[in-house]
């Protein structure tokens, strides 16, 4: 309120001073000349007039009294000389008059001309200031000079600090278009230009406003420089940022934007508090046009304070801004120079990378890696169609963060009526935006959820044929695809189907020479397997390889004709099977005679093979879109079957294939047939070894405590056992454990007494004679439940019992138990321990011998 009293009063003092002057400065100048020039001779004229009246008016009567005849003419005399005094003091009066006002008159128009000259160069100059009111209101030229001049000498200070701030903003300007000519690329110009305009300009921000394409008002702030302690914008995605509606047309006709105080430029509540929001005060926008299209706003923002934008800074502000646009100009056009160039190398590189690979999968592997780096995008796949133009993704390189979407199967049943032909004949698709280019909205809920923003797609062409497609995706934002980017991307979606034909004759090429080598070689390394759990592993290894197949596996047939799977190969990606069990109920009636007679079955789809529902449901429970299946005879009988699964797609079983893959079942029976032979060898070897190994221990005991002893430690550790024991028969074949060796964690039953009223009508003369019990599984032996109950309280799931003869009288019996789970007792185990129970008799024999000689002798002596 204090200010605007002092304006007003301020106001008032001007109108009275305008008011005083408005008497020019001839008039003024002729009334001091008329006043110096005519005042002094009317003075003295006056002066001398009334001097001779009041001397005559004294004089008068002393010559009336001596003459009254000429006193009076003399008085008459007197008055008339008064008058020709005062006639000759007015003309003087007037000639001195005139002579002053032609001197001032000629003086004047000089000054008059002079202030007439610097008003005009004032209004030029400064046409709407304060002081043009005065020289409107006043016509005192002297005050018109005398101002103009101090006017002039303030302009020129003016001027002089104009001209060496225009000079500093020269050389800012050179700097700073040299620095951002040096930045060869788009994001050093922009981050460049900000830096160096804040630190020039002393302004707390510069940011840099990037439209969309469409040039809605919409878009991001994508380059800054703000000072400390301030809000950051960048990465903001906005809309009208700060200007009003409209302006978009005038900044692309070079409009230059400046508001000193955001609260006093007719802004939109909108955009003050988005203004507010970065505690701007006052800003500066100017356009930044790359070519003659508007690429941004180059925007200033001052923070601290409100400023009053100076035209210096605003000019310099509007030139860098035009030299950004030139430089992004000079940039992407070096940057075309360049990529035309670079796209050419990268295209021999890759299609170099790409034939160096001899198979499919390191084709379609090396293409979508190299494609993905030469691109920068942020996923690259190929997709291979299914014979209904459904498909799945065969070959994918992602950027980490993105979903994988390797293996998955898309199913479009629009494809085959809409868009086959066009992709055979080479169409190739750049969609910039998903959400702009018109797709169905299942197109788009499907890209949506791999979180596509952009894609480009050119078709494979395999033997002439539309095998796949090429995909590039744009996940972090939408895409401007430049045309040398489609032409590359094109061009190297034509040789990956060259690189496939190639890799597929070569294929065909050296399978029929590399087939007798590989079968030979597969056979080799199957045969250096000494036993049957190798033979197998290695067999499915091998062969996955040599087939290039998704799994391998060896499935065994139980009594009933199901099985289970005893050996896998598989790749990472799929389900393992290994231990699984299958039931099939219709397979012992249906191809049992046909894989016993070396049947051979190939199956390319799953689909469209016939197969019944179950089946398909199993096969679908391992993934599996095709299979190859051979039979492994064992010992003439049939084993089981080797079966290799393509998962990732159907395939086409070439002969070759298949005869390599037959031939190589057989040699595994063959395989098995020899690891069994040289098992069972090596076992009648090792059993006769730990026979003698074994009654040497045993007999080296010489007495009965020990031999029981020494015969439980011994035979737990030849057999891999659970718990070996003796049990010792009284009179009335109940009895007792008289000796135990038992794994830690299972229950011991050293001195267990056991009644068995059965024992002897159904056991004595059985085990008398020699018998050898071996139980693979208690539940499964036809025991009665007292049996398997004391089993059960002995923690047993197998067990082998052999008799133990004493002086030709069953001592008791020898007994093992498998307790950790069912086992299958093999022929060589049962005689091994049959043998050593009758060992552990001829040797309790013995001790018993010795003991009495040695008691006799004793008994001599004394």
């Amino acid at each position: 309120m204090s200010q605007s009293f002092s304006q007003n009063q301020a106001r008032r003092n001007r109108q009275q001073r305008l008011w005083q002057q408005k008497w020019s400065l001839k008039t003024k100048a002729i009334i001091w000349a008329l006043s110096i020039s005519v005042l002094p001779v009317v003075a003295i004229g006056t002066a001398t007039y009334n001097y001779g009246i009041n001397l005559i008016n004294i004089q008068t009567p002393q010559i009336r009294q001596e003459n009254t005849e000429s006193s009076t003419e003399t008085e008459l005399a007197l008055q008339r000389q008064l008058s020709l005094l005062l006639t000759g003091m007015g003309v003087t009066a007037i000639v001195a008059g005139a002579i002053a006002v032609f001197v001032t008159n000629r003086v004047m128009s000089r000054v008059s001309k002079a202030a007439t000259i610097s008003n005009n160069i004032k209004k030029r100059l400064r046409p709407d200031s304060e002081f043009t009111q005065v020289f409107i209101a006043s016509q005192d030229e002297l005050v018109m000079l005398e101002r103009n001049i101090t006017l002039f000498t303030d302009l020129l200070s003016v001027l002089v600090q104009d001209k060496e701030a225009e000079a500093d903003y020269s050389q800012i300007l050179i700097k700073i278009t040299r620095w951002v000519r040096e930045s060869f690329n788009q994001e050093d110009v922009l981050k460049t230009t900000s830096e160096e305009i804040r630190k020039a300009l002393s302004i707390d921000r510069v940011t840099i406003f990037c439209f969309d394409s469409n040039y809605n008002g919409t878009g991001t702030f994508i380059a800054e420089s703000v000072a400390p302690g301030l809000p950051k914008i960048l990465g903001f995605t906005v809309f009208d940022p700060g200007f009003e509606a409209g302006y978009i047309d005038k900044y692309q006709n070079g409009k230059i934007h400046a508001i000193d105080n955001i609260h006093q430029a007719d802004l939109s509540d909108a955009d003050i508090e988005f203004l507010e929001q970065f505690a701007v005060k006052s800003n500066l926008v100017a356009p930044i046009l790359k070519g003659k299209q508007l690429f941004g706003l180059l925007i200033a923002h001052q923070c601290s304070r409100i400023r009053s934008w100076q035209q210096s800074e605003i000019d310099l502000f509007s030139q860098i801004a035009m030299q950004v646009g030139f430089a992004l100009d000079y940039g992407n056009l070096l940057q075309k120079v360049d990529t035309k160039a670079d796209k050419a190398q990268v295209f021999i590189e890759i299609t170099r990378s790409i034939r160096q690979s001899l198979n499919e999968e390191d084709v379609l592997k090396t293409t979508v890696e190299e494609v993905r780096k030469a691109l920068s995008t942020d996923r690259v796949l190929v997709y291979t169609f299914y014979p209904n133009w459904s498909g799945i993704i065969i070959a994918e390189s992602v950027v980490p963060g993105y979903p994988k979407v390797l293996r998955s199967e898309i199913q479009d049943i629009c494809f085959g009526q809409g868009y086959v032909e066009k992709y055979q004949s080479g169409r190739v698709v750049a969609t910039n935006n998903i959400y702009e280019a018109g797709l169905a909205d299942c197109h788009i809920s499907l890209l949506e959820s791999f979180a596509v923003k952009a894609n480009l797609v050119a078709p494979i062409l395999k033997d002439e044929q539309l095998f796949g497609l090429l995909i590039a995706h744009q996940c972090s934002r939408p895409r401007d695809w430049q045309q040398s980017e489609i032409d590359l991307f094109a061009q190297i979606a034509m040789q990956v189907g060259f690189a496939l034909d190639h890799a597929r004759l070569l294929q065909r090429i050296e399978a029929e020479g590399v087939q007798s080598q590989l079968l030979a070689d597969t056979i080799g390394i199957i045969r250096q397997s000494l036993n049957e759990e190798d033979v197998l592993k290695t067999t499915v290894e091998e062969v996955r390889k040599a087939l290039s197949a998704d799994r391998v596996m060896v499935y065994s047939f139980d009594g009933n004709w199901s099985g289970t799977v005893i050996a896998e190969s598989v790749v990472l990606t799929y389900p393992k099977v290994l231990r699984a069990e299958i039931q099939d109920p219709c397979f012992g009636q249906g191809y049992v005679e046909e894989y016993q007679s070396g049947r051979v079955l190939a199956i390319n789809n799953i689909y469209e093979a016939g197969l019944a529902d179950c089946h398909i449901h199993l096969l679908e429970s391992f993934a599996v879109k095709a299979n190859l299946v051979a039979p492994i005879i064992k010992d003439e009988q049939l084993f089981g079957l080797l079966i290799a699964h393509q998962c990732s797609r159907p395939r086409d079983w070439q002969q070759t294939e298949i005869d390599l893959f037959g031939q190589i079942a057989m040699q595994v029976g063959f395989a098995l047939d020899h690891a069994r032979l040289l098992q069972r060898i090596e076992a009648e070897r090792m059993r006769s070894q730990l026979l003698v190994d074994i009654i040497r221990s045993i007999r080296q005991s010489l007495k009965e405590e020990d031999i029981i002893k020494t015969t439980v430690e011994e035979v737990r550790k030849a057999l891999s056992t659970d718990r070996v024991l003796i049990y010792s028969f009284y009179a009335n074949w109940f009895g007792i454990i008289i000796a135990e060796s038992v794994v830690p964690g299972y229950p011991k039953v050293l001195r267990s007494k056991i009644h068995d009223p059965c024992f002897t009508e159904s056991y004595v003369e059985k085990y008398q004679s020699g018998r050898v019990v071996a139980i693979n599984n208690i539940y499964e032996s036809s025991l009665t439940d007292c049996h398997i109950k004391l089993l059960e309280s002995f923690g047993v799931k197998a067990n082998l019992v052999a008799p133990i003869i004493k002086d030709e009288q069953l001592f008791g019996l020898l007994i093992a138990h498998q307790c950790s789970e069912p086992r299958d007792w093999q022929q060589s185990e049962i005689d091994l321990f049959g043998q050593i129970a009758m060992q552990v008799g001829f040797t309790l024999d013995h001790a018993r011998l010795l003991q009495a000689y040695q008691t006799a002798e004793a008994n001599s002596e004394e």
